[in-house]
């Protein structure tokens, strides 16, 4: 039976500030889309049947040991404002971690059809409409949060919940692949 899974980055310190975050912008603007998703960054999405997940977990560990964690610093918040997506977002040096991880992962799993995040960011709203957009970036205009990023989490598709849940975490094994290096011989 096919089923839905994601790869994100998260972290429980993070994911009640978040909540308490996304649940004033609700008393706000009622129902919106992620209102009640936990707190992540997401890496990819994809579909496989059931019995696939074994093998891909297999390939995450893999390349998840060559991960080194690293410190994620949260900013500002910012949009996408062609979606709807209000989010925070990491200062440039956090990105510039988190997106060769994320591009590493894309590589690995590149045989699937995957819908990817390119861009690491944490949603607070999707699919807002301007008006809305416009009231959650005045509502929130400083944020200041830091986790630690040591690993990623697997999580699966709730069909009834309309929710992903997490089923599984691989932590970084910091073990970095060995360089090669062009030798000479004389």
């Amino acid at each position: 039976m096919d089923k839905t899974y994601s790869i994100v980055f998260y972290s429980k310190s993070v994911v009640e500030t978040v909540k308490k975050m996304k649940d004033f912008l609700k008393s706000k603007i009622e129902w919106y889309n992620s209102c009640n998703s936990e707190a992540h960054i997401t890496i990819c999405e994809f579909t496989i049947d059931e019995y696939q997940i074994d093998f891909i977990k297999q390939k995450l560990i893999k390349i998840c040991n060559t991960f080194t964690p690293c410190q994620v610093h949260l900013d500002h918040f910012d949009s996408y404002e062609n979606v709807g997506a209000f989010f925070i977002a990491p200062n440039a040096e956090s990105k510039n971690n988190l997106k060769p991880i994320m591009k590493k992962i894309h590589d690995t799993l590149k045989s699937l059809k995957l819908k990817k995040s390119e861009d690491p960011h944490m949603s607070i709203g999707r699919r807002l409409n301007p008006e809305n957009l416009k009231i959650a970036s005045q509502l929130f205009t400083t944020i200041n949060i830091d986790f630690l990023c040591n690993e990623i989490v697997l999580r699966e598709f709730d069909p009834l919940k309309k929710q992903f849940f997490v089923i599984d975490s691989i932590e970084f094994g910091n073990n970095p692949e060995p360089q090669f290096v062009q030798g000479s011989l004389f």
